[in-house]
Order: structure tokens, then sequence, then C-alpha cells
């Protein structure tokens, strides 16, 4: 037993000990996660947008680093989600499929997180069926949510809120910021919007946006799929043929109050009238359709945008600004009218691509771009390693910290693997695919049809060179790549999809 004089040299140790591990552990940095649904890449001025304006995302985009070719590993809200918490694939972590229901028992990022000393918290979209795991506070929408008056619930209890659901979620991670948190921790903050998933309901504040602007069409608006494997003829993702009523906003949102009602109404009845009094067909009832989709779309984003600078706002306001990661993203591309769509799923570049803002004061060097592919796969890793947590080596991402700090690690990876497994949604069918900085290799493998295409001659992708003899060499490439590739991610070749029959007998036992 040691003397009273060592126990007193001990406690006075402890006691000098302990304000150091408290400053140490406020220096960790904060994490603010900005996440939202379907938010293409092209729908971002810092990224070029020819359609809109986002000033706020713009600013963190000056402020810190843009990824220009970060992609998704599988184009659809709920396995795109669980990437991003797993760091793993969609065959590895069982969520290939929105009708799958996550498995929260598995390690995930927030747990290892929390396991270290963090505070997390995830508000708003979930969208994974099973109740959030890792998370000290959630408050999440049902299923996708409403755009207005959204029931959510918070920590297992049903709440209700009235207003705009992208204003709501924003209030309460400002709640929480404020309130919510234990203030002598570091945090991890999810802030995950529905917007601007379908049906693109504008909230009140932007009803009127765009009103007398014409937004330009992308150039294959009308694009008639020849070219390319059977598979992008039978889709059901048009905007000429696909799209219904409520999509349209030729009917009002079920869930409006009378004032909310009222508003919504004196805004698109004069529209919806003067639509129906011109009588539009054909081509010209088209470009009617993109108009309403793409503004009310781009209307949701402005919301989205606003309310991000909110969250800027209350950072600089505090003095938490400067030790806190703020990044935004979304969990894949969408078509904003190119290939004469909406929607998602395919491994075309407008639903493969996402975007990916970090801002990290004192690392990331202010106005930095990186071409480094990067992937959902890496969200996982690079949060840990932000918060000084070795990464589990079952993840399969590769941290961006280093292209955070400007220095692409010279074994960076030189392709990205790609797998869509749904089917009957919008017909789209089933593939996987291989993509490097120059090319991509699609395989179909339902109906074993491939695409490839020449990214730096073709980057619309209009034309398939796969059966073109000057490619070769590059086929075989590619073929050799993506096979290295599923050995690499232990990929079982998929004949058919490996959830399809377990959905199909809970069908039966339903009655459905």
């Amino acid at each position: 037993m040691p003397s009273k004089f060592y126990r007193g040299i001990l406690l006075l140790a402890v006691g000098l000990l302990a304000p150091l591990a408290t400053a140490a552990e406020s220096r960790r940095p904060n994490i603010l996660f900005v996440f939202t649904d379907d938010h293409a890449s092209h729908a971002i001025s810092a990224y070029g947008s020819r359609i809109n304006q986002t000033p706020n995302i713009d600013r963190l985009a000056d402020e810190g680093l843009l990824l220009e070719n970060c992609f998704v590993t599988n184009s659809i809200c709920a396995p795109s989600r669980a990437v991003i918490l797993t760091g793993k694939h969609s065959h590895l972590n069982s969520q290939t499929t929105n009708m799958d229901v996550f498995d929260g028992s598995q390690e995930t990022f927030p747990k290892l997180l929390r396991q270290a000393g963090y505070q997390t918290a995830l508000i708003g979209k979930w969208h994974l069926r099973s109740d959030p795991t890792g998370f000290d506070h959630w408050e999440i929408l049902i299923g996708q949510g409403p755009y207005y008056n959204p029931p959510m619930i918070r920590n297992g209890e049903r709440v209700k809120y009235e207003g705009y659901t992208t204003d709501i979620i924003t209030d309460l991670a400002l709640d929480w910021l404020r309130e919510g948190r234990d203030q002598d921790k570091p945090f991890m903050l999810m802030c995950q919007h529905k917007a601007p998933h379908r049906n693109w309901e504008p909230g009140p504040d932007h009803l009127d946006l765009y009103e007398d602007v014409m937004i330009p069409e992308p150039p294959t608006l009308f694009d008639d799929w020849v070219g390319r494997t059977s598979a992008a003829r039978m889709q059901e993702m048009t905007i000429s043929d696909h799209m219904r009523d409520s999509d349209l906003k030729l009917t009002p949102p079920q869930n409006l109050t009378p004032a909310q009602l009222e508003r919504w109404n004196a805004a698109y009845e004069p529209r919806n009238a003067a639509m129906r009094a011109l009588g539009l067909s054909g081509t010209d009832r088209v470009r009617w359709n993109y108009q309403r989709y793409i503004k009310d779309y781009l209307r949701t984003i402005a919301s989205v945008d606003d309310n991000l600078g909110r969250l800027l706002g209350y950072l600089e306001e505090t003095g938490l600004a400067e030790n806190t990661v703020v990044i935004y993203s979304s969990d894949q591309g969408f078509y904003l009218g190119d290939h004469g769509w909406y929607d998602k799923r395919w491994m075309y570049e407008e639903s493969l691509r996402m975007p990916f803002i970090v801002r990290w004061p004192g690392v990331t060097a202010p106005g930095s771009r990186s071409q480094a592919l990067a992937q959902n796969l890496d969200f996982a890793p690079t949060f840990l390693e932000i918060a000084g947590v070795e990464p589990p080596r079952a993840m399969q991402g590769a941290s961006l910290l280093p292209i955070m700090q400007g220095e692409q690690p010279a074994s960076w990876r030189e392709s990205i693997y790609y797998h869509y497994y749904e089917q009957g949604q919008h017909a789209v069918q089933p593939h996987y695919g291989v993509r490097t900085t120059s090319h991509k290799l699609i395989h179909y493998y339902l109906i074993d049809e491939w695409e490839m295409f020449d990214l730096a001659r073709d980057p619309e992708e209009l034309r398939s060179v796969h059966e073109n003899p000057e490619y070769a060499e590059v086929r075989r490439e590619l073929e050799a790549e993506l096979a290295d590739l599923q050995r690499h991610y232990k990929v079982k070749h998929p004949t058919v999809d490996p959830n399809e029959a377990v959905r199909q007998e809970r069908r039966r036992q339903a009655g459905g």
C-alpha cells in the first residue's frame, strides 16, 4: 500500500492532469455533417451550375476543399446512408435496397465516436426503417417524411411539428447545439434534410422564386437513348411520361394547414390555369413539365442553402467555427432533365456523382479542389480519423484526411466500384461497374448487356464503345480492373438480387 506521501503526490497529479485532459478533449474538432437527399452536384454553383446559385454552400467551398470526383457506391437513399454509417459496400452491410431494414447492431462510425468521448446526434431524415443506434440524441422523420408539418420520432417518442420541414430540422439542430449537448465534449451532429427529394415541395419563402425565369434546358432533355443497351430504353423515369400530378403541382400537398394551403394555391393555381389554357402537348408539354419540375427542385435547394447559412452563422457567433469541421454532402446525384429523366439509380455520371465540400479551419486550404476519386465509402473512416480514432480494418473505405490536408497519397485508388441492386422501381436494371478517371464499364447482369464509355470524348455518355474494336484493349483493362475490385471488396458475382427472395416471402405472408 502506498504511503500517505505518495498518495498525496498521486492525488495532486490527478488534480493537475484533469484540467489538461479537459483541455485536450476540447481541442478535438467538432463535426457538423449537413446532408441532403438527391442534391445533384450540377445544382450547386460551386460545382459550376448553370441553373441556380447556392451562396452558403459556395461559402464552404471558398473557405475549404471541394472534391470534384466524389461518387456513390449504390445510387439510392437507404443504401447510400448505410454505406456512410458502416464504411462498407452494400453487400456487406446488408442494405442493398430501400426495402431492407438496416441492422443497427453492426459497427458504425457514430458508435466508435461515442466510445471515444464524442457526443453524437442525428436530426432529420434517417430512412433506414430500424431505430438509430450509436447516438446520444436522435430525432428523425418517419420514412421519407413530408415537406410540411412533419411528425417525427424523438429518442423513441412520437412528436409533431407545424411548419416547413427544412426549417424545422435546422431549428432542432440549433436547439441541440444551444441547449442539448454537453459543452465539455466534442460533438458529431448529423443534420439530414429531406430536400430536395421528390415531390420537391417548396417552402413558403420560396414559392415565387424563378417565377419569371426560364431555366436552361439540359442538352440531352430529348435524348432518344440510342447507342446504349436496352436498359436505357426500358426505364420509367421520364419527364415526358412518368411524372404524377403531385410531382407537377397540379394538385396541392395533402397535409397543409388552411393558411399554408391558401398561400400554396395563390402561387400555383394561376400557373396551372395558364398551363391548361395553353393546351400543351408533345415537346411543348415536355418543356413545360421540365420547367415546373426544375423550378420546384431548385426552390427546395434554396431553402437548404438558407438554412445552412443559419448553421454557419451560429458557429461564427459562438466561436465554434474555428474548431468545427463542416461537411456538406448528399446521398447521391440526380437527373435534372438530363437524358430526359428525373430520379437516380444509374451509374451514369449525373446520379453517380455526389457533392462533398469540407471546411476545416487550419487544415483545408481555402478555395482548394481535389480530383482524387472518392466515394461515400470513405466518409466513415474520414470522420473517425478527424476525431483521432483509428478506423477498423473491416471498413472498406479510405480516410480522406490526407486529401483534406492537400496531400494525395501515391497509392490512392485509380478506380471506383459501383453496384445497384434494386428491382422494379422506375424499371432500372440492376447493374455493376467500374469507373476510372477516363473510362467507365457497366454490366446489366440480369439481361447480360454491357456498356463502355470514353468519358473524355463522350462526357454525356451517349454512345457506348463496348463493341468498338478500337477500344478492345481498354475494354480488357477495365474488365480486369472490375474483377480486381470485386475480389478486393468481396463481391459475389450476382445473377439475382440477393434479398429479393426474402422480400417476396414477406410480401406473400402479408398477402401482398
